[in-house]
């Protein structure tokens, strides 16, 4: 990875103008007081070069990503591996990657397709605050 871009943690990407996503993205932060997770929106600079070099520019890359050291994690298996990485009682979603990985996506998938009509959307990508911008990679 660049200079810019940590080799420790794990970095989020998100959709940055999705109230679902930015949701997520401030949900994490509070329950993630050793800065394992680092963020950027999928719309930066950043977001966009870490798609392209992890392979996942023909995926429909619609919400939630999670790169981890040389693997990329993509719709319900990023947010199962987040809530693993958080531990404790989110670690209770782990046994949900037993479920076929069609099934999951199915399901992430409708909730993705409607985001923005029933959690709405941003004109513009959010701005974090001061004490947590240095997990922000863009």
């Amino acid at each position: 990875m660049s200079e810019d871009i940590p080799d420790d943690g794990a970095i989020v990407l998100f959709d940055g103008v999705c109230n679902l996503c930015t949701g997520f993205v401030q949900f994490l932060i509070p329950r993630d007081p050793d800065g394992v997770f680092y963020f950027a929106s999928l719309q930066s600079d950043v977001g966009e070069r870490l798609v392209a070099e992890y392979g996942l520019d023909d995926h429909d890359l619609d919400s939630i990503v999670l790169i981890e050291g040389n693997s990329a994690y993509v719709k319900s298996a990023a947010v199962i591996r987040i809530a693993s990485l958080l531990g404790g009682i989110y670690a209770l979603a782990r046994p949900l990657r037993l479920l076929p990985q069609r099934l999951r996506n199915w399901g992430y998938d409708v909730v993705a397709a409607n985001r923005y009509r029933v959690w709405g959307k941003k004109d513009q990508c959010m701005m974090p605050s001061e004490d947590v911008r240095s997990r922000f990679l863009d």
